[in-house]
């Protein structure tokens, strides 16, 4: 037995990124105890134990700005399409530091609409392909997938692409800033200011803000919708859920610290800060597999604590690291179902 789990490993690690990795679901600390041990069995109780677990991510993350910049929102570019308006925007996330992002608007839109922000995959076109601009993976063009169907959506650009540098070195810079801050507090806080241009259209509704991600957007739509319950929505596609299963140690992320013994935590925590809100997890036997299971079956009990036991699921597609048809139905379906008003 020992030699056969010997190969076995050896075989996923030989397999890389694109194989389901071997995990102990043990590692995941159950969410429903209190101090001292007591178990929570109800919603105030969590809400208390929720404000303890996202300080303590925080700590980690470094902490946000206390106050938002204006945005500032400069349009650069606007397009008349067939079906919608795309815009590309600039505008600000911290004093003296700006993005960009696309916006896309549908055709004669009146009325309030509902919102979609759209997290890009690593890819050298970064928003360019969310948005449609790079056509050259249709499946991929989330952004234009939702704005048919009705949203305003907004896809900005990930820090990392920022021209004129590489990954680390964007987020050396960052931390010339902010010492103390991960890559992934970067991230986090472009979606929550994201959010903040949404909000500032007047076309959209406050109350039905979403958000959705592939690879490493979904590392995003992770985050941005734990850390800012605007997102009434989170769907996170092959973005490898837990800390092992995808290189979330890098400078760009999480950093090295995640990976040592001193750093207690694992995402079914996030899952748990995200609750009651709908989260939709979708796997294709890469990134995520039947082993991500496991985080969502650790989150549940925070779900059922707080009367939504079925707003957290995995649906694994089995096709890779893709967002295939089947993925994009289950994940309009529940768009639709949370955001458009009835």
């Amino acid at each position: 037995m020992q030699r056969y789990t010997s190969l076995l490993l050896a075989a996923v690690a030989l397999c890389g990124f694109g194989s389901p990795r071997l995990f102990a679901a043990e590692r995941l600390q159950p969410l429903l105890v209190g101090e001292g041990g007591q178990p929570i069995t109800s919603a105030p109780a969590w809400m208390k134990r929720r404000d303890a677990v996202r300080a303590e991510w925080q700590t980690f993350l470094g902490e946000f700005p206390k106050e938002r910049a204006p945005l500032k929102v400069e349009v650069l570019t606007t397009e008349t399409l067939a079906e919608f308006t795309r815009q590309h925007v600039k505008y600000q996330v911290e004093e003296g530091v700006f993005t960009d992002a696309y916006v896309l608007i549908p055709k004669n839109a009146t009325g309030k609409l509902p919102g979609v922000v759209v997290f890009h995959q690593t890819v050298k076109t970064h928003a360019q392909q969310a948005a449609g601009v790079d056509a050259s993976v249709p499946e991929l063009m989330h952004g234009v997938q939702l704005v048919k169907r009705g949203y305003v959506v907004v896809c900005p650009r990930c820090f990392i692409f920022d021209e004129g540098a590489g990954y680390a070195e964007q987020v050396k810079r960052v931390q010339e800033r902010h010492p103390t801050w991960t890559g992934m507090a970067r991230m986090t806080w472009d979606g929550i200011r994201a959010a903040d241009y949404l909000e500032s259209l007047p076309l959209v509704d406050h109350e039905h803000i979403g958000c959705l991600g592939h690879s490493l957007g979904a590392k995003e739509a992770l985050y941005a919708a734990a850390f800012d319950a605007r997102f009434k929505v989170a769907v996170f596609s092959e973005g490898g859920i837990g800390l092992t299963f995808s290189n979330w140690d890098a400078p760009w992320y999480l950093g090295p610290r995640s990976r040592t013994p001193a750093f207690s935590h694992e995402h079914h925590e996030l899952l748990a800060l995200i609750a009651p809100r709908p989260f939709l997890l979708l796997a294709g036997d890469s990134a995520d597999s039947d082993q991500s299971a496991a985080f969502i079956e650790a989150a549940r009990p925070v779900y059922e604590v707080l009367g939504a036991r079925d707003n957290v699921r995995l649906l694994n597609h089995r096709q890779g690291h893709r967002y295939p048809a089947e993925a994009q139905a289950a994940a309009e379906e529940l768009l639709d179902r949370h955001l458009k008003a009835k």
